[in-house]
């Protein structure tokens, strides 16, 4: 049972055991929208929980069968033996690296945005190259993605692209990826065939369920349409159905142009705005903690966090972590586990540390 401490097991239990006295009550379906979000709490608490304990019988079984096979002396069901212990270690190891989500909306959907920053016609080649890095990561893990808004560069590539994941942890694992990207290469654009750099920035926000409160004065917006953008020909909307919403106390501005209709562009665009509103405050909370903290790192929003140098030699670098990688087409592809793995591991041995030195005080 000390795996289950560490897993924090029995709180799961409990939580698990007040969701199902919750939906037996008579008024558990008054509010159909929180309902939703509590049963999809149960789900992620009864996966998290069946992932310690099937592996936990199966070396409970293991162990039978290993007095079993010392007695008779069968090198074949030692041999299948190892092999389920060794299941059961990666088991265990997945179960630990979950552990590193630790915020309240690590297992919500994710929004991400890319932008093309310094290096012109590189920079929004950079972006598109990008975006179909993460499109690739989603595709490797099965997650479902819904674009957005995209919009083209000038000769190449684009100026910015938003798009939704929908997946187990998907805000979780991409939360590892928000900040400034760099890219060092031989320019395809340069006919000196010169090495530029160009940077492009991620960002990444949870998409909010109803069970978290953000609230929008419908006086605070602008919202303008106008006719959305596409590659001609049939696919030209010929009406004003895309939609810009600017939320005018802050500045976010925030569109979707991907549907036909007005409603659904418009409903989405609120999406994520509710999304960078939340992420916004979260922001601001986390700002006034680290002034009160003296031991704050320096790690600002929007700081250089990995490069990924093509020419004169190949390496992807997180910049937060050190961990790298020689095999650029591989990350480039999509092979992005590892950065993630090791962002994720950092923050949250951090994150257990501060804990542990809070209950020390």
């Amino acid at each position: 049972m000390r795996f289950g401490s560490i897993f924090d097991i029995d709180r799961k239990l409990s939580r698990l055991s007040e969701l199902d006295e919750q939906s037996a009550s008579a008024e558990f379906w008054e509010s159909p929208e929180k309902a939703q979000v509590l049963l999809k709490e149960r789900t992620t608490l009864q996966e998290l929980i069946n992932g310690f304990s099937q592996p936990l019988q199966a070396v409970q079984d293991a162990l039978i069968l290993a007095e079993m096979a010392e007695e008779e002396n069968d090198e074949t069901v030692l041999s299948e033996v190892e092999h389920t212990l060794n299941a059961v270690a990666r088991s265990l190891e997945d179960l630990e690296f979950q552990r590193m989500f630790s915020t309240s909306v690590d297992a919500s959907n994710a929004i991400v945005s890319i932008n093309s920053g310094a290096g012109g016609l590189d920079a929004q080649d950079w972006a598109q190259m990008l975006e179909r890095m993460y499109l690739r990561w989603c595709d490797r893990h099965g997650f479902k993605v819904d674009l957005a808004d995209e919009q083209e560069g000038d000769e190449a590539g684009i100026k910015s692209a938003t798009f939704a994941v929908e997946g187990k942890f998907a805000y979780g694992y991409l939360r590892a990826e928000a900040g400034v990207h760099r890219l060092v290469r031989i320019s395809p654009f340069d006919a000196n065939a010169r090495r530029h750099t160009s940077f492009a920035s991620v960002f990444v926000y949870p998409d909010i369920d109803d069970s978290i409160e953000v609230t929008i004065i419908e006086s605070d917006l602008r919202v303008d349409t106008y006719r959305a953008s596409g590659a001609g020909g049939q696919h030209v909307n010929r009406t004003d159905s895309a939609v810009r919403i600017t939320h005018i106390p802050t500045g976010i501005v925030v569109q979707c142009q991907n549907e036909r209709s007005q409603h659904k562009n418009r409903s989405t665009a609120m999406k994520i705005l509710r999304s960078r509103l939340y992420a916004l405050q979260m922001e601001q909370r986390k700002a006034e903690a680290d002034a009160l903290n003296s031991e704050k790192k320096d790690i600002d929003f929007g700081s250089q966090i990995r490069s990924y140098v093509i020419h004169p030699y190949r390496i992807v670098k997180d910049h937060r972590t050190g961990y790298e990688v020689g095999n650029t087409d591989a990350v480039l592809d999509g092979d992005l586990d590892g950065f993630m793995r090791a962002y994720l591991l950092a923050t949250g041995a951090d994150s257990d540390q501060s804990s542990a030195e809070g209950q020390r005080k």
